[in-house]
């Protein structure tokens, strides 16, 4: 019987990175067709460029994991979103929020009272949390109190963060004396992070993704809360049957979900940036945190994976630039198809999931119950266990809502 325990496991975790894997391959063989068709260079070459300036050395690697930051971040983001039946496409918003209310912290605290780092430094994080995290809160609010689909809400707000960030630089946060470029003042010594190691480039925002990491799969996995937001995203009609309050849920899964976005953006502005810019968000951190969750299976360790093989694309895509005429935009497209893919593959994985949640033969043969008429009734009571047994089982045998 372990043995043949041993051996599932091992098929599901196969099952789980045959997905990934065959959606890179296809990307890379699409990136391949365009470096043939717009450049005189072979694609292996170009890659190898690519894979050398990605992992090629230690400041290369230090390169790659500082790219990879942000993008973890975001992931999560929508990680913990989604696993709650959420589309959180405002990550994007949310980190800029975060970099937003960090700056305020960082810059403006000191003018009115002096503070020492060890009080200053978090200030500054938490601050950069509740940005992202108040405004992830907007969203649910607008969600269960006036049925606002997030789709829409996340896409808007993205556009208001942006335009936020542009009067804020340009009007109170603008840098005293500068007239000409539109930025903040650079951070104080008090409010930013420095290296983990002298010499060395990674700074302490890696170790703090880190502890968010283990959070992420504490929260989702070991605690009753993060239960109920895994029930909810695969069934919400499950977790009314098992009294699972669905508003407080999603109202707690965006404010999380906007906390870790908006984190990343404090940790970016306060160790990489040191100063608030427009040119800050060029890279839209956002959206590439959704193609880091999906390729990485809403998973925390294939989240961080990703986000490590995207930060060497980031990374590696200017060096294959520098190297030969290929532009580094083809490490953008790579990772548009990686979405592309991985998206399809989604669908087809809700189309299965909704077929035997709402056709009354095939829910009986997944043993689960039909709609409750009377939440009263005592059989569909006794079957409640099963059903979220059954929904759980599901979620982890998937790998990710």
């Amino acid at each position: 019987m372990e043995g043949t325990s041993i051996r599932q496991k091992i098929g599901v975790i196969l099952e789980a990175l045959y997905y990934p894997i065959m959606a890179l391959l296809a990307s890379f063989l699409i990136g391949s067709l365009v470096i043939l068709l717009t450049s005189s260079t072979n694609p292996l070459q170009a890659y190898s460029f690519m894979l050398k300036g990605a992992f090629g050395s230690v400041a290369a690697w230090q390169d790659t994991i500082i790219k990879a930051i942000p993008f973890v971040f975001t992931a999560l983001s929508f990680s913990v979103a989604r696993r709650c039946g959420i589309i959180n496409l405002g990550a994007e918003g949310q980190f800029i929020m975060g970099a937003l209310f960090a700056t305020v912290v960082a810059v403006q605290l000191p003018l009115i009272v002096e503070l020492p780092k060890f009080v200053h430094l978090p200030l500054t994080l938490i601050a950069g949390f509740l940005g992202g995290a108040l405004y992830g809160l907007l969203v649910a609010v607008l969600k269960v109190q006036f049925g606002a689909s997030e789709l829409i809400t996340t896409i808007m707000l993205n556009y208001i963060a942006r335009y936020l960030v542009s009067f804020a630089v340009n009007g109170p946060l603008m840098e005293p004396g500068q007239s000409t470029y539109p930025q903040s003042a650079r951070f104080p010594e008090t409010a930013t992070l420095g290296p983990i190691v002298k010499g060395l480039r990674l700074h302490w925002g890696l170790i703090i993704l880190l502890i968010c990491v283990v959070l992420y799969y504490l929260y989702q996995w070991k605690t009753t809360k993060g239960f109920e937001a895994r029930i909810v995203g695969f069934n919400p009609s499950a977790g009314e049957y098992a009294g699972i309050n669905i508003k407080a849920a999603t109202l707690r899964s965006l404010f999380i979900a906007g906390g870790l976005a908006g984190l990343g953006g404090c940790i970016e502005m306060i160790s990489i940036q040191m100063r608030l810019h427009m040119t800050s968000f060029s890279v839209s951190y956002g959206f590439t945190g959704i193609a880091v969750a999906l390729l990485g299976s809403l998973n925390p360790v294939g989240v961080v994976v990703a986000g490590v093989l995207f930060g060497g694309l980031s990374a590696g895509s200017l060096s294959m630039e520098v190297m030969t005429d290929v532009k580094s935009s083809v490490a953008l497209i790579i990772q548009a198809f990686v979405i592309l893919f991985i998206a399809g593959r989604r669908m087809f994985t809700i189309k299965r999931r909704r077929h035997f949640r709402y056709h009354p033969v095939a829910q009986d043969e997944m043993g689960l119950p039909l709609p409750v008429p009377d939440e009263k009734d005592a059989t569909h009571r006794d079957q409640m266990p099963r059903l979220v047994t059954d929904v759980i089982e599901e979620d982890e045998v998937e790998g990710g809502n």
